[in-house]
C-alpha cells in the first residue's frame, strides 16, 4: 500500500493498488476485474440496505443479511478445499481511479493497469468508496469465517449515481431467488430498459409507491413492502389490481396514445376517490388484518378493483368519478358482501364461509364475478345512466 496525507483531520490515507483488467463494454461502460482478500474488501466497501427516510424517497438497495445462508457459506469456507468462482460486483465512486500500465499491451476491448482505491480508517462506514451490488452474503461469510484470508474475484464499475447502482442491482438479481417485493419497490427509482416483465411492472409500481407514501392516500402505509413492514395488504395484490385496470379498466383511459405510461395524476385521483369510498362504505372490514377481513385479502383487493372499473365505466361521461359517486354505487352492495363473517352466496350449492375465499385465480374469478353481478342487479339496472349513450353492463371476469 502507498499513502498520502489527505484523509480527514490530516490523517494518512492508504491506497490499495491492485493489478486489474479494464474491460470496455459499449459506449461509456467500463468494468474492472481484479482479485482481493475478501476480509480486506470490507475495509473499502459498505452495504447500502434498502430503507426510506421519513417515509419519503427510497434509499439504498440491498436486502438484509440472511443469516442462515451466510452460515452455510461460512461452513463451506471453513472446509478443506473451498472455492467461490462467482465474482462479487462492487460499485466504486469517483475517488477510485485506474492507471493503465505504461507500455502494456492490450486490445480494443481491454487493457491492463492498476486500480487505486483509497482506504481511510477515519471515514464512517457509509462513506467508504465502494458499495456491494451483488455478493453481500458471500462477503459477510468471508468476513465471519475462521480463515486467515480468502481471495475472491471482484468485478467493479465506477459511478457516483445511486440510480445506476440500483439498476445494476435489479438486473443482476432479477434472475436469482430474491424477494420480489424488494425488486418491485426499487423499480420506481429506475429509468433504464429492463427485462420485459420488470418493464411491464415499473409503472404500476410507481403508482403503488405513491399510494403507499402519500399521506393523503387512503392506502397510506397499508401496503406491505420491504420498507413498510407494518403494511397489511400484500404489494403483489395491489400491483395486480393496478395492472388489471391499466390493461383494460378505467386507468387505461389515461395511458399514452403511443402505448406509454400516461399521466399518473388522474389515475391517482381515481384511485384515491375509489379506495376512500371503499373505506367509508365497508368501515368494519377496512384496515384490519386479512385474516379477519377478506376485503384486505389479496382476493378482495383484486376483485374490488374490478368494481372500480365497472363504476367508472357507468359514470364515464360525467368526468372523473368522485368519492361520493363511488360511495353511492358501492353502498347497495354492502348487504351482499361477507368480508368478516357469514357465508358468501355464490348460487345454488355454492355457499362459502367468509374466510374460505383464497388468493387463487379461481377464487378471485368467482368473487369478482359475484360482485359484478350484484352491482349489475342492485345498481346498473336501477340507476339512471348519466351518459346519453348507455354504457355496456360489466363483463364477467375470465380466469
Amino acid at each position: 500500500m502507498s499513502h498520502d496525507r489527505n484523509g480527514t483531520n490530516g490523517t494518512p490515507v492508504n491506497h490499495l493498488r491492485l493489478p486489474a483488467l479494464e474491460v470496455r463494454q459499449g459506449p461509456g461502460r467500463t468494468l474492472y476485474s481484479f482479485a482481493l482478500d475478501g476480509k480486506a474488501l470490507a475495509q473499502i466497501t459498505t452495504v447500502s440496505r434498502v430503507r426510506r427516510r421519513d417515509r419519503a424517497s427510497i434509499e439504498g438497495y440491498q436486502r438484509p443479511e440472511v443469516l442462515s445462508h451466510i452460515g452455510e457459506i461460512r461452513s463451506y469456507l471453513e472446509s478443506d478445499r473451498p472455492m467461490i468462482p462467482n465474482a462479487v460486483v462492487v460499485a466504486f465512486d469517483k475517488r477510485v481511479r485506474f492507471e493503465p500500465l505504461a507500455g502494456g499491451k492490450g486490445n480494443e476491448d481491454s487493457r491492463f493497469g492498476t486500480l487505486v482505491i483509497p482506504v481511510d480508517p477515519t471515514l464512517p462506514e457509509e462513506d467508504r468508496p465502494g458499495w456491494i451490488v451483488d455478493g453481500q452474503q458471500r462477503i459477510a461469510a468471508v468476513r465471519d469465517a475462521k480463515v486467515e484470508r480468502f481471495p475472491i474475484c471482484v468485478v467493479a464499475f465506477l459511478t457516483d449515481d445511486d440510480q445506476e447502482q440500483r439498476e445494476q442491482f435489479i438486473l443482476v438479481n432479477s434472475t436469482k431467488p430474491l424477494p420480489k417485493g424488494l425488486i418491485y419497490e426499487l423499480l420506481p427509482t429506475t429509468k433504464t430498459r429492463l427485462p420485459s416483465l420488470l418493464q411491464h411492472r415499473r409503472f404500476p409500481a410507481r403508482l403503488l409507491d405513491r399510494l403507499n407514501h402519500d399521506e393523503k392516500s387512503p392506502l397510506y402505509g397499508m401496503i406491505r413492502t420491504p420498507t413498510v413492514v407494518a403494511g397489511i395488504i400484500k404489494d403483489n395484490s395491489v400491483l395486480r389490481m393496478l395492472e388489471n385496470s391499466l390493461s383494460d379498466g378505467v386507468l387505461y383511459r389515461f395511458r399514452g396514445t403511443d402505448g406509454g405510461d400516461g399521466d399518473p395524476a388522474p389515475m391517482l385521483g381515481i384511485l384515491h376517490a375509489f379506495w376512500s369510498a371503499v373505506a367509508e362504505v365497508f368501515t368494519d372490514a377496512w384496515g384490519v388484518n386479512p385474516r379477519r377481513s377478506r376485503l384486505m385479502h389479496g382476493a378482495g383487493i383484486v376483485s374490488v378493483g374490478f368494481l372500480m372499473d365497472a363504476i367508472a365505466d357507468r359514470l364515464r361521461r360525467t368526468g372523473l368519478p368522485t368519492k361520493q359517486q363511488f360511495c353511492d354505487d358501492l353502498l347497495p352492495l354492502r348487504e351482499a358482501c361477507r368480508w368478516t363473517d357469514g357465508f358468501w352466496d355464490f348460487g345454488p350449492g355454492m355457499q362459502r364461509k367468509w374466510n374460505e375465499i383464497q388468493n387463487t385465480p379461481k377464487d378471485i374469478q368467482v368473487l369478482a364475478n359475484y360482485l359484478l353481478v350484484q352491482y349489475k342487479l342492485r345498481v346498473w339496472n336501477k340507476a339512471p345512466h348519466p351518459a346519453t349513450e348507455q354504457a355496456a353492463p360489466p363483463e364477467p371476469v375470465s380466469a
